[in-house]
């Protein structure tokens, strides 16, 4: 199988291609050039690899949760891609790819969602796979909980940007925390790999975007006193 993965999520803009089981990977800090950075990566990979994008099997993409317009960078270029080249197309969760670079069984991953407030969901190992106990949310970082006993790890960038509210109180119950891990396309390589091989791959023009916050313009105190009443 061969696929070629996109991330445009966080302010890291990055490529993979997954050859039946071989990634191949570009990544790059972008700020806000995803728009520009993001198909010369592609064409280097597929170049360097000598496959063109009508010998893939298919296109996945960061669907989310993440950054709105990064988001959409990603969506819309899958898109293109895959329509031209008439390719199925699959969205990988942001939040799993975090939990696919640790070596952990159980693990909240946690991810800045800025304006105070963070994405962040649970997940169980099994097998190869990965086991939703917690479903990816917007929430306050003091919503944020570990769901269930056990050896727990967090991870993602969350616990740098708002770690004074998150560690206090979830460090006792997480045997460590790995704040550097962020979404990207070589952790999503294999999910996608996983989504294609159950022959879940959508249409190219049924890709969206995951968006977990409904009005972006709301103020901290708005969200928390919605979340209060």
């Amino acid at each position: 199988m061969k696929l070629l993965v996109l991330d445009t999520s966080t302010e890291w803009c990055s490529a993979a291609l997954w050859l039946d089981g071989h990634i191949q990977a570009r990544r790059i800090l972008a700020e806000q050039q995803h728009s520009s950075l993001l198909l010369p990566m592609v064409d280097d990979l597929l170049r360097e690899s000598a496959v063109t994008l009508r010998q893939l099997d298919g296109i996945a993409y960061g669907a989310g949760p993440g950054s709105f317009t990064g988001l959409r960078i990603a969506c819309a270029v899958t898109q293109g891609l895959a329509l031209g080249a008439d390719l199925p197309v699959a969205g990988v969760s942001t939040l799993e790819s975090i939990a696919e670079q640790t070596d952990a069984e159980r693990i909240v991953t946690v991810l800045d969602a800025r304006m105070a407030e963070v994405y962040w969901a649970a997940y169980r190992r099994d097998g190869a796979d990965w086991h939703t106990v917690s479903e990816p949310q917007l929430a306050l970082p003091e919503s944020v909980a570990v769901p269930e006993e056990g050896d727990w790890v967090g991870a993602g960038n969350g616990f740098v940007a708002l770690g004074e509210v998150l560690r206090p109180r979830l460090a006792a119950r997480l045997t460590r925390i790995d704040d550097t891990l962020m979404p990207d396309a070589a952790a999503m390589a294999p999910l996608a790999a996983r989504v294609f091989e159950r022959g879940e791959g959508q249409d190219a023009a049924l890709a969206a975007p995951i968006y977990l916050r409904d009005k972006v313009a709301l103020t901290v105190d708005e969200r928390r006193a919605r979340r209060s009443a």
